[in-house]
């Protein structure tokens, strides 16, 4: 499916699949062809049975747009929680989890995929101590991740545009660049973000459709995730940001709240259709 010149597709975590079967079935209900996969479950995986799941996408049709990956331990239950125990700030997990991420860029890169996904945690200010040491684990694995040609794709969403702008210029390693989330900014309390897409512009490799309510304590209580096109991101605005900034990549529909995930991401779908024109 193509809307607007970006293919679309869904995250695969988005259709709560129950294996890789149900995730094509679905997305054949759905008319799509492309997905952001996740990549934790094929790290667990023998080799053998790997590739097996990943044959079931290809005999499908489908096109992996980028990895995901996501760590056990991280914990979502408020901004506070996820600001302590997510991404490589942590000390304690930091070793197991930067060794999961060299794996998976070995995965994604066998998939003939480029672009891994990641939440790298809360970038610290860069007159905290602990600035320089998230510096250097996102040097370490972006060099890792060069080597088997992916890059690593920082999600928005803690930081405000041009804060996570002065980061990916201090780390100055080309292979890490933006997976643009306009929900997450606005779920996160971190400001407008059609003023991000401008301020980010050419780091963007990959985009998230999703969309969500500004709380009312913005940056403490976090806001209310809503199908796309029924909150504050703006449709029309959205699309038309990306293509000022020359964004042609593909538009990856991802829901992680509700209980009607797949007729929320057809209202996705109809929402850019719209806006699209």
């Amino acid at each position: 499916m193509n809307i607007g010149g970006h293919d679309v597709g869904v995250c695969s975590w988005s259709l709560e699949p129950a294996d890789t079967a149900d995730l094509v079935a679905q997305m054949g209900k759905l008319s799509l062809r492309h997905v952001q996969l996740a990549i934790g479950p094929l790290v667990e995986m023998d080799e053998r049975r790997r590739e097996q799941e990943l044959a079931q996408l290809r005999e499908a049709g489908i096109s992996v747009t980028a990895g995901m990956m996501a760590f056990p331990g991280e914990d979502y239950a408020s901004i506070a929680i996820i600001r302590d125990t997510g991404g490589f700030l942590p000390d304690k997990s930091w070793p197991e989890r930067r060794d999961a991420m060299k794996q998976a860029g070995k995965i994604v890169s066998q998939m003939g995929v480029s672009l891994l996904s990641v939440h790298v945690g809360f970038v610290p200010p860069s007159n905290d101590n602990r600035y320089v040491a998230m510096l250097k684990r996102i040097r370490e694995l972006a060099a890792a991740l060069a080597e088997v040609q992916v890059d690593l794709l920082m999600e928005t969403g803690q930081e405000r545009g041009a804060e996570l702008l002065q980061f990916l210029n201090d780390v100055a390693a080309r292979n890490v660049v933006v997976n643009f989330d306009p929900a997450n900014m606005i779920l996160y309390g971190a400001g407008d973000p059609i003023e991000a897409v401008r301020v980010l512009g050419r780091h963007i490799r990959h985009v998230h459709v999703k969309d969500a309510a500004l709380s009312k304590q913005p940056g403490v209580i976090w806001g209310q995730e809503v199908p796309f096109g029924t909150g504050e991101v703006g449709a029309g605005r959205f699309l038309a940001a990306l293509k000022a900034v020359g964004y042609s990549g593909a538009l990856a529909i991802e829901r992680e709240a509700g209980s009607s995930r797949l007729e929320d991401v057809r209202t996705a779908i109809e929402s850019l259709r719209a806006a699209a024109g």
